[in-house]
């Protein structure tokens, strides 16, 4: 990558179609009923969006892993953009940032999600490295279907590298660099934990030309100090004002305030990694009154029943409840 004499390159020529939004972005829950064909269930996905705008968060991603994106139509995932973006108004934030996740598997079903995301009323599409042939996918072939995508998106595209549902397929340091010049491939979402591509990508570009964001919360702050925009967080379905607590203190300068919020934060990040989207969806519920018939991933994916595992990840994750709610109580 090169650099100035000061040791950042800036690519001054390059511009972006429009640059992503620092801070804290939550990927919502996907709420379904529980007839056999579990459609969408509107009432309770309705306030769960309801309570992921008023909490402040500075985006909301829908249709991404903990949105289920693989199990949902083009047309569900229009109709929760449009959906989000009615909330959005009605709680006074008509202009909140909402991505939509694609989950295609050839170039052209996922910029056909592209174009619905468009015609919904979405701003960003998040893209998820294609992996069903992962076996021919080389780093070439992976560049050419984001640079492809982004030639004929209509939306902005956020790279999703998430090895762990991708066939291990990882876009690397240099792959980044090569899309990052792609005018309309404005960052990536990092859920490989992949601290020191953070660092490379801003060593590169400036955040309004492309950003790294954390693909979760636990990492937040060490992705900040090395010039990290933020974060997309399924921990932020739960717990918003604590993700948006740690994010604000670290810029407003108190670092090690950050860092005692972080610690407490990592540890309730646990219990929804490990608890898997069942086991979040499932305790989200449990914390924030949803149905018990609505708490269910979309079939196959196994239910979450075991009472052992739901006293634990309840053990896990509430942790961060006392700080949570006393946000809630200090802050608009």
């Amino acid at each position: 990558m090169p650099s100035n004499e000061h040791g950042i390159s800036t690519h001054p020529e390059r511009t972006v179609s429009r640059s992503y939004p620092p801070g804290v972005h939550v990927p919502s829950l996907t709420f379904f009923d529980a007839t056999p064909r579990q459609e969408i269930d509107w009432d309770t996905q309705s306030k769960h969006l309801d309570f992921l705008v008023r909490s402040g968060v500075h985006g909301v991603v829908l249709a991404g892993t903990n949105g289920e994106a693989v199990a949902l139509t083009r047309s569900e995932k229009a109709a929760l953009v449009r959906r989000t973006r009615e909330v959005a108004k009605d709680a006074g934030k008509p202009d909140l940032p909402i991505t939509l996740g694609t989950s295609g598997t050839s170039t052209r079903d996922v910029i056909d999600d592209c174009t619905a995301g468009r015609e919904a009323g979405a701003d960003f599409v998040l893209v998820l490295v294609p992996s069903f042939f992962h076996f021919a996918m080389s780093k070439d072939a992976i560049c050419e279907f984001f640079e492809e995508v982004g030639d004929q998106s209509p939306l902005p595209i956020l790279i999703y590298n998430f090895p762990g549902v991708a066939s291990g397929l990882n876009v690397d340091s240099t792959m980044l660099d090569r899309l990052a010049k792609h005018f309309n491939i404005v960052g990536v979402k990092l859920t490989c934990g992949g601290i020191a591509k953070v660092t490379r990508v801003r060593a590169s570009y400036e955040p309004s030309q492309f950003s790294a964001l954390a693909g979760q919360s636990d990492w937040l702050v060490p992705a900040l100090s090395v010039g990290g925009t933020g974060c997309i967080t399924g921990v932020g379905n739960l717990y918003p004002k604590a993700c948006l607590a740690i994010y604000d203190l670290y810029l407003e300068g108190h670092v090690e305030k950050a860092q005692k919020l972080q610690y407490q934060l990592a540890v309730s990040e646990l219990g929804f990694g490990d608890g898997g989207i069942n086991g979040t969806k499932w305790v989200v519920g449990e914390l924030l009154g949803y149905p018990e018939q609505s708490r269910d991933c979309r079939r196959p994916y196994p239910k979450f029943v075991s009472k052992e595992k739901r006293q634990w990840i309840l053990d896990q994750v509430t942790v961060l409840e006392p700080e949570e709610a006393r946000l809630r109580k200090i802050s608009p």
